[in-house]
């Protein structure tokens, strides 16, 4: 039986992972093998509390935690 694509994964989990308190974004990226497709989950902070409530796979695929700082819109100009 194959995955579900990856996108229509990420697109069914983005809400409830967008949810946890220091989750600034969700997308669709590699791990560092730069061949793995992934979910990619960027946090404010990376701490042992989020990593145990993030996931770590989500539908056979990996997710990886990414530390990012805020977050913030470019002012329009």
């Amino acid at each position: 039986m194959s995955r579900r694509d990856i996108n229509t994964v990420l697109s069914e989990h983005d809400d409830s992972l967008m949810a946890i308190e220091g989750v600034v974004g969700v997308y669709v990226g590699l791990l560092e093998d730069d061949k793995t497709s992934c979910l990619k989950v960027m946090v404010v902070r990376k701490t042992p509390e989020l990593t145990r409530r993030i996931p770590s796979s989500l539908e056979g695929y990996p997710v990886a935690i990414e530390e990012t700082g805020i977050i913030r819109p470019l002012p329009s100009q």
